[in-house]
């Protein structure tokens, strides 16, 4: 599996281009910077078919429906945070000045955890509330693409409007029941493992 990265928009929110087939690709979240992402995918000559997102605060879906328009890729996300690509106060757009929100036209509601196909890959959906209430994980392989949910010996934020910590306790001690070891792509920061945090993250260490 091949995987780039890119640190999109105003707080810099890491987006994931994955190569899921011979010049096609699904991205994980696109937090803004629109034309610096088509133009990544211009370079490496890439089809974008699917758009996976974590979660909706701004940050992360910014520029999602520029990208969407440009090369009509289908737009995923849990059908908890769905309403928020609809809606700048409940992305949480108005919070981070001078940025313009602009309505995700399409896109397919998940619920619960699923599976996703795109070309010779599949990403399982794990529904991992607490930093919002739709919050998801990708797993696919041995990657977990984990959202604001897990950060190197951290975690996501709980105290927004529909933010939880109980629901983030249960959401990180899903993760540590995990079999096996995984690498861990944040929404933002560095990537990690699993087995480093379930062996260093003071969140995790308290489950």
């Amino acid at each position: 599996m091949k995987i780039h990265v890119l640190q999109l928009g105003t707080l810099g929110a890491n987006c994931y281009i994955i190569e899921t087939a011979p010049a096609q690709c699904v991205a994980v979240d696109i937090g803004g910077s629109a034309e610096r992402f088509l133009e990544f995918l211009r370079s490496k000559k890439l089809t974008l078919k699917k758009i996976l997102l974590t979660h909706g605060h701004f940050d992360h879906m910014g520029g999602v429906e520029a990208v969407r328009a440009a090369t009509g890729a289908e737009v995923y996300i849990h059908a908890d945070d769905a309403h928020k690509l609809e809606n700048a106060e409940s992305s949480l757009a108005t919070h981070i000045p001078g940025e313009r929100f602009t309505a995700v036209k399409e896109y397919i509601s998940t619920i619960g955890d699923s599976f996703i196909n795109d070309g010779k890959l599949c990403f399982k959906v794990m529904h991992t509330p607490g930093h919002s209430a739709g919050s998801v994980c990708y797993i696919c392989d041995d990657v977990i693409f984990s959202g604001d949910t897990l950060f190197r010996l951290s975690m996501g934020r709980t105290d927004f409007y529909d933010g939880s910590n109980g629901a983030m306790h249960n959401s990180l001690l899903r993760l540590s029941m995990l079999n096996g070891n995984y690498t861990v792509y944040p929404g933002h920061g560095e990537e990690t493992t699993l087995d480093f945090e379930r062996n260093n993250n003071p969140y995790m260490q308290r489950l």
